[in-house]
């Protein structure tokens, strides 16, 4: 898949905007399944269904933020995985 035109602002707004990267958010999607003990195919589907969400969500936006697609991910990783979703909103305030 190639890269979506979207910019993505990061948190602090220090650094400069970045593409979206759907590699990036389907590798963080995938280490929060298997922290939380998913079998791998399970975790890599769910990875998969979860980018291909958040792409479709953002197709029309100019600019995003990385919180914007951190709460589209969660919302859509909820539907799927909860235990999931839990660990990667919350990663930063864990770790």
């Amino acid at each position: 898949m190639s890269q979506l035109a979207v910019d993505v602002v990061k948190r602090n707004g220090k650094r400069a905007p970045e593409r979206f990267d759907h590699n990036k958010l389907r590798r963080s999607i995938h280490a929060a399944c298997l922290s939380v003990r998913s079998p791998e195919g399970q975790a890599a589907e769910t990875a998969q269904k979860v980018c291909d969400a958040v792409i479709i969500w953002c197709t029309d936006k100019p600019e995003i933020t990385s919180a914007d697609i951190r709460h589209q991910a969660s919302r859509t990783l909820k539907r799927f995985h909860p235990d999931a979703a839990y660990i990667y909103q919350h990663h930063k305030v864990i770790m």
